[in-house]
């Protein structure tokens, strides 16, 4: 009789749910995991290195295109770098803003990261849903900044603009009735503040259906249940932050430990997870999703009582109102010059980090005094996640390592950089 040999398997890079560009070497006994070597790389950018090169305003496009699927807390990590070496104080009301769009951010990512994870793993109604409430997220940012993904609207000082005070409408044309145009557009009639509003009001019965779907279901809890199990301390041995940490039972989140902006004004909890495997990880996902719908609604609240600027009024670092640009020579050459010179900011050394959706997303910046970086470097959650995936496979089957690619919620903008 033949002898019974290991074999190796290649996962990825183009399986579908290797999320991206994940290149997994599989050594398999059978159908279980013996040992799994991820290789990483595919999608290297060179994002550190192209922003030593350019002036500091404008390497914030490229935070975007990292964990392109939340962008504006990229920025946000940038930006408070800047801000931070520059020693400025935000307008409360641009802080206001920022906390709002950091949230809705991250139902954004959470949102992705669920439809994605189902369908991975079997459940294809949860996938429509999702993107059902994500279009209506995307139109914010879209209102804002005239982009569906990667905004830019974040800027050192402030934010690019205020809120706008109407939402692009639907139209009826060839595919879309008059009827179904008006009954999309009901909620579009007013400011992008009414909009949100009517979102956080609707949102909370839309997680219930989500949960309805697979809280309970006994496919998701025989798919996630007991699956990739990381003990508390080795969590944080692992290097794990957001919800990979607070999955696994310890109550780390940057928001509510190292406040930044108006967080530690906001009422909302964290949720904490008790057995660190796919299931708890998916629950306070979930939970997540819930408060941060609570926080918007607290953002909508303060920011239609109080108006103010949403920049600061720094002529170096801000660039002039694009009325004056059209009308004055002195305004024109002094936007030309801040968009191709950008401006210096003193000589030092920080560290900026946000609670980003997937975990702690860090930047660390050195200045030389001079209008660029001399060097960047970000911290990406990602990273020190799938640095765990080998220990986390390890002894389970075939079907699992997509459970755990998924439960890791990997994007690879950023662990590749």
């Amino acid at each position: 009789m033949a002898d019974i040999r290991n074999f190796t398997l290649n996962f990825g890079p183009q399986h579908p749910a290797a999320h991206g560009v994940l290149r997994l070497v599989l050594e398999m006994d059978g159908e279980t995991i013996i040992k799994a070597d991820p290789h990483i790389g595919l999608l290297h950018r060179g994002t550190e290195k192209l922003a030593e090169s350019k002036p500091f305003n404008q390497s914030i496009g490229y935070m975007d295109r990292l964990d392109y699927v939340s962008m504006m807390c990229n920025e946000h990590a940038y930006v408070l770098a800047i801000e931070k070496l520059l020693g400025v104080t935000v307008p409360v009301r641009a802080q206001y803003i920022r906390v709002m769009f950091d949230e809705i951010t991250r139902v954004l990512n959470h949102l992705m990261w669920l439809g994605a994870h189902g369908l991975d793993i079997g459940a294809m109604s949860v996938f429509l849903f999702c993107f059902r409430e994500r279009e209506d997220l995307m139109d914010c940012y879209e209102a804002v900044s005239g982009t569906r993904m990667h905004a830019t609207y974040y800027r050192p000082g402030g934010v690019y603009r205020d809120l706008p005070d109407s939402m692009p409408r639907y139209q009826a044309s060839r595919w879309r009735s008059k009827k179904d145009a008006d009954r999309l557009n009901e909620a579009r009639m007013g400011s992008l503040l009414d909009f949100i509003e009517d979102f956080t009001r609707r949102f909370p019965a839309c997680v219930d259906e989500y949960e309805t779907l697979l809280t309970d279901n006994r496919i998701w809890k025989q798919r996630t249940v007991n699956i990739g199990v990381v003990s508390p301390e080795r969590a944080m041995q692992l290097g794990f932050t957001g919800p990979m940490l607070r999955g696994s039972g310890v109550a780390w989140d940057l928001r509510k430990k190292q406040p930044y902006e108006v967080y530690a004004d906001m009422d909302f909890d964290i949720p904490v997870g008790v057995n660190g495997d796919c299931y708890d990880r998916y629950l306070v996902r979930v939970e997540e999703m819930r408060q941060s719908n609570r926080i918007i609604q607290q953002c909508v609240k303060w920011l239609r009582e109080n108006q103010g600027p949403v920049m600061i009024d720094d002529r170096k670092i801000r660039p002039p109102r694009r009325e004056e640009m059209k009308g004055d020579m002195e305004s024109l050459i002094h936007h030309f010059k801040y968009f191709t010179e950008g401006f210096s900011v003193p000589l030092g050394e920080t560290y900026a980090a946000v609670e980003a959706p997937k975990g702690e997303f860090g930047v660390l910046l050195v200045s030389d005094g001079a209008n660029k970086p001399y060097r960047l470097h970000c911290r990406a959650p990602g990273f020190a996640h799938l640095s765990a995936l080998p220990e986390m496979v390890e002894g389970h089957m075939l079907a699992d390592v997509v459970a755990v690619i998924g439960t890791q919620d990997i994007v690879f903008g950023e662990v590749d950089r």
